[in-house]
């Protein structure tokens, strides 16, 4: 049940990265339950990190919600609806709550040193015990404050965990939750530099920016208590809270950022993977649709037999109640089967137009033209990646490389090979018509009269055209070559049989 007059989503990535594949998951779910319930999903920049901020990567998000086409209704190039959207932009505002929560005695200057912390911190791990801030500068008086400030030390500020306190809320994802908030020690909200813990400024602009649901990663379930106490603090209404389970390797590791291939425009987009294939894989990882509406099946009825959605779709099937509490793997085997999906389905021009880059790149092919869309339409149904497509068509345009041992057929031999390509060699060169029905026909008579298997005939012609151990059918690599490219490349697989 929706209680909230308006659903409103975001997504809040910060430019110190490029835009991985965890956040457009999160920013995935985010956007379908917003349209689904005709709601707003908002673009966050948290660029509060000075040092490591950069508009690069705030670009790189943009292009990459762009790309899997999740548009956002408000962000920083929006009207300024509850902006503004960088929070850059709004640090007066955390500025003006964290000064109101020391006066109002929910938080404090802290003046311990970074040394001092670490030295805390390594006595307690030690000791085996929770490494949470002992809470020294609590009560510091005014007198020791005075000698901090005279020894030129700068101070953060620390939120009063309160003592003996159950923190409850029932997430959307993993239901009932509590903490005891005994086990979290003051924690900091303001860095010494001045600068806004996320802590703070996401707690800040979710309730600013009328927030209704904040989704996102397990990793955050730790940091939800302690924005709920912020809240409380500073008197704040508080969105719905859900946690994504985590994405891992089918090793079961934990999927990184830093150790995996995970960025959306640079191991998604530019190696060729289409945004439609990138949605539909990652809706699954965690999700599962429930029933189909048209089903007139009880409760325990069958689950909705479908492994390709439209965005329209995704919307309208999509629902938390519906997402694991269990991680999720990230199978690239199954995401390049969706990719091959859909590359199948695309229009041939289409393909061709899309995989240009890529043969241009490899130096293969200067302009889209006639004989592109040939070759394209030749590959399509092998296809898992645009990026694959100068591998797999390479040989359509120079003579190819390859081993003489790949000429010969599985429990074939170098005598009927050889004998199966120069006999080819004779019927091609005094035939006339070059059409795939009539060539097919000639090459099946031709392997009867000499008395072997027309595999044993077929694959060394392919393997002679294409240099490959898959490619394209031999008729149909004959039919696109034609009658002096095709004698050419054969005599060639002769020459080098003979010299074996």
């Amino acid at each position: 049940m929706i209680d909230n007059a308006e659903v409103r989503t975001r997504i809040a990535p910060s430019p110190t990265g490029l835009f991985h594949f965890g956040s457009a998951r999160t920013a995935l779910f985010n956007w379908l339950f917003a349209k689904k319930h005709d709601g707003r999903f908002i673009l966050r920049i948290e660029d509060t990190d000075r040092e490591r901020s950069t508009e690069e990567y705030e670009l790189d998000a943009e292009g990459a919600l762009s790309w899997l086409g999740l548009g956002w209704d408000e962000g920083p190039e929006t009207p300024d609806l509850y902006g503004p959207y960088r929070q850059s932009e709004r640090l007066p505002i955390y500025e003006r709550f964290a000064k109101k929560m020391v006066e109002d005695g929910f938080a404090y200057y802290c003046y311990c040193t970074q040394e001092e912390l670490d030295k805390e911190r390594k006595e307690l791990e030690e000791k085996k015990l929770p490494p949470k801030y002992s809470g020294r500068c609590r009560n510091l008086s005014k007198e020791d404050a005075d000698k901090c400030k005279a020894e030129g030390r700068k101070p953060a500020i620390r939120f009063k965990v309160p003592e003996n306190k159950t923190i409850k809320w029932k997430d959307l994802i993993h239901g009932p939750m509590e903490f005891d908030s005994n086990l979290i020690g003051d924690f900091v909200i303001v860095k010494p530099n001045g600068d806004p813990i996320f802590l703070i400024s996401n707690i800040v602009d979710d309730a600013e920016m009328k927030i209704s649901h904040v989704v996102r990663g397990d990793d955050h379930l730790a940091n939800t208590p302690k924005q709920l106490m912020l809240a409380d603090a500073m008197n704040l209404p508080v969105p719905e809270y859900g946690h994504l389970p985590m994405i891992l390797n089918p090793d079961r590791t934990k999927m990184s950022k830093r150790k995996n291939p995970t960025s959306i425009t640079h191991d998604f987009r530019d190696e060729g993977y289409l945004p439609e294939a990138v949605i539909n894989f990652m809706a699954f990882l965690g999700w599962t649709p429930a029933r189909s509406a048209s089903s007139t099946a009880d409760a325990g009825g069958p689950k909705i037999n479908k492994e390709f959605f439209t965005l329209d779709e995704l919307v309208g099937e999509f629902d938390f109640s519906q997402v694991g509490k269990s991680p999720a793997v990230f199978d690239v085997e199954k995401l390049n089967f969706y990719n091959g999906y859909y590359i199948r389905q695309m229009e041939l021009g289409e393909l061709a137009k899309r995989c240009l880059p890529y043969m241009e790149k490899a130096s293969l092919v200067k302009k889209e033209d006639e004989k592109l869309l040939d070759v394209i339409g030749l590959v399509q149904e092998r296809m898992k990646k645009l990026s694959e497509a100068p591998a797999l068509t390479e040989f359509f345009f120079k003579k190819p490389e390859y081993d003489a041992e790949l000429l010969i057929a599985k429990k074939s031999t170098k005598e009927i090979t050889l004998k199966a390509l120069e006999e080819s060699y004779k019927v091609l060169t005094e035939e006339v018509d070059f059409t795939r029905d009539s060539i097919e026909q000639l090459l099946r008579a031709m392997a009867e009269n000499i008395g072997v298997s027309a595999g044993e005939v077929l694959w060394p012609i392919r393997v002679a055209l294409s240099g490959k151990a898959a490619s394209p059918g031999t008729f149909e690599l004959i039919s696109f070559f034609g009658k002096n490219e095709t004698l050419e490349r054969i005599k060639t697989a002769i020459d080098m049989l003979n010299s074996k």
